[in-house]
């Protein structure tokens, strides 16, 4: 299934159209993103190899000119003349170069196609790091929402027991453990704040923007239901697998390009002449010489190497080292994508049980405190059974936040892994996607030495004018992570614990 599904369907029920959507943080990483931007940069340098390999099989047209003054002579004007103006004009084709610029072009249009595919795993890649940072924002607010309410409610609690031990119905153990928890509370309360900042520059990073205001994340399509079946999938699509088997078979052609090197060359070769003594040839003889001259010449020209020193067998025997080296790359790469993909599909289908657990845990800890402070206001609780039931739901609310981050990433990492969460898989908006054939389709053929192309200008915005994130929180905690338990006055003081 086409992740663009989920994506429009988000776009339809999304938040206020101030919110940011995942699917708005994907487009803006798609075309702001230097990572990307880079690497498709790369691969239009990539594209030229082509024609840089075409060339060494087309003709050359060369000219060249000089005058000459001779100062010095020897000899007389006949065998010196005095001065010398020659032009010469010449076209070189090669015929034969032992298969060499066919298996070069060979290679690089391979490498071509591997490159673009190297492509499509970038923007896999990037998409991943993206989602990665826009879930992280998220758990993060969260988990800052539920340590601001924990503390909070901790407040609430030295409150009381302050109050009760000024009455004598609490000792001065009571409050110090009350005084405890709460600074621990504030300490941790400082330290997902420094969290959270960190997740939103690494947010700004990714994307270019600051988030602001960002909706929950849409529902992923149907994934696998066993890894044998992600794996499946990820052998026969992923980008990054493709583009290192392809390399693998661009290197046979470089076996072949370097035994081209002990291979015979032939070429034809036309020339035109011009020479012109400017007058000086027989000066002063008398005699009427002609003064110009041209001269047409064209030719076969063998080259057949005999010795070079043991360079072309070295170059053999690199080539085909790095053809080995593609190979084991490959398999690396193969290995590479299956352990991802099991790692992500274990993660996502372990984060779904946690996800179960978690809310289970949720709503037990909800009831269990609500319990343990009635207790405590009839005198069979203490104050630190309540300090730790609070903290016992504080900490499942906040694994069940984390455990939902996680599910979604590696839910998102298991189709990047398949090779479906490419940009043509994801339908955004902003325009028409990059298509890396179009330059390719521009250069191939080129035969221009003046195309020069465009100069390099920067793609990708800077964000230094962004300014420095903060810790502050743009969405209201749900209801099940909402403390909802019950703190009247009568269960926060006790007074209605019975007295002796």
């Amino acid at each position: 299934m086409r992740l663009s599904l989920f994506l429009s369907v988000a776009a339809l029920v999304g938040g206020p159209a101030s919110a940011e959507t995942l699917r708005d943080a994907l487009a803006k990483a798609y075309q702001n993103n230097p990572t990307l931007t880079a690497q498709r940069a790369a691969q239009r340098a990539n594209d030229e190899n082509v024609p840089i390999a075409r060339a060494g099989g087309r003709p050359t047209v060369s000219v060249s000119g000089g005058v000459n003054e001779n100062l010095i002579r020897s000899g007389n004007n006949f065998t010196t003349p005095e001065r010398l103006a020659q032009g010469n004009a010449s076209v070189t084709l090669p015929l034969y170069q032992g298969g060499r610029v066919r298996n070069g072009v060979r290679a690089a249009e391979i490498r071509v196609d591997a490159g673009a595919a190297n492509l499509r795993g970038v923007e896999a890649s990037t998409f991943t790091d993206v989602v990665s940072a826009y879930n992280n924002v998220l758990r993060d607010e969260a988990i800052v929402s539920l340590n601001r309410q924990n503390v909070r409610v901790l407040e609430t609690n030295l409150r009381a027991s302050r109050d009760r031990f000024e009455v004598g119905d609490l000792t001065r153990t009571d409050v110090a453990q009350s005084e405890a928890r709460l600074s621990l509370a504030r300490a941790q309360l400082q330290t997902v704040q420094a969290n959270l900042i960190a997740s939103r520059e690494n947010y700004v990073r990714l994307v270019g923007t600051a988030p602001d205001a960002l909706e929950a994340p849409p529902p992923l399509p149907a994934l696998p239901t066993a890894p044998d079946t992600a794996v499946e999938v990820a052998l026969r699509d992923n980008p990054t697998l493709y583009a290192a088997r392809r390399v693998r078979e661009a290197t046979d052609y470089d076996v072949r390009v370097a035994r081209a090197g002990r291979l015979p060359q032939v070429g034809v070769t036309a020339g035109q002449n011009y020479l012109n003594y400017l007058g000086s040839l027989g000066a002063g003889t008398g005699l009427g010489v002609g003064q110009t001259g041209t001269s047409t010449a064209i030719g076969l020209s063998l080259s057949l190497p005999i010795f070079q020193g043991g360079l072309p067998a070295a170059r053999i025997r690199q080539a085909q080292e790095l053809r080995g080296q593609a190979i084991e790359q490959a398999t690396a790469a193969e290995r590479q994508v299956v352990a991802t993909t099991r790692s992500a599909f274990a993660i996502w289908r372990s984060s779904q049980e946690v996800i179960k657990s978690a809310e289970a845990a949720v709503s037990a800890n909800k009831l269990s405190l609500e319990g343990v402070r009635a207790e405590n206001s009839v005198g069979t609780r203490t104050i630190l059974d309540i300090l730790n039931a609070e903290q016992e739901l504080l900490n499942s609310q906040v694994t069940l936040v984390t455990a939902r981050r996680d599910a979604y990433v590696a839910g998102f990492a298991l189709l990047a892994a398949m090779g479906h969460a490419e940009a043509d898989d994801l339908g955004l908006d902003g325009g028409p996607l990059y298509d890396p054939t179009t330059h390719y389709r521009a250069v191939r053929n080129s035969i221009s030495d003046f195309n020069s192309g465009r100069r390099a200008d920067p793609v990708a915005p800077g964000t230094t004018q962004i300014p420095a994130q903060d810790a502050s929180v743009t969405r209201p905690l749900e209801p099940m992570l909402e403390s909802d338990v019950d703190r009247t006055p009568a269960l926060t003081t006790g007074v209605d614990r019975p007295r002796p």
